[in-house]
């Protein structure tokens, strides 16, 4: 389990098969939990709309594909209304 303060940044690093990529597939809710809960702001994810929360999750896939231009503005490619 971890927490996060208002503003933090997390890092899930670790070897292949260690459980990274299915933390954010539950996070995103791809997957939902059978035990335990996730919370953000003390609110279980499970009463968020789906396409609510994904929105508001940033994530860097381990292999990124950026576009020749400035790191902020690849970001901002995978942001609507963001250029």
């Amino acid at each position: 389990s971890f927490k996060l303060n208002p503003g933090q940044t997390l890092a899930l690093v670790g070897q292949s098969g260690c459980g990274k990529s299915t933390t954010v597939s539950l996070l995103e809710r791809f997957y939902d939990i059978q035990n335990g809960q996730i919370l953000i702001d003390d609110v279980d994810i499970q009463l968020l709309n789906v396409q609510w929360l994904r929105k508001n999750i940033g994530i860097v896939n381990q292999e990124p594909i950026l576009f020749s231009t400035s790191i902020k503005e690849n970001i901002a490619y995978g942001k609507e209304g963001n250029v």
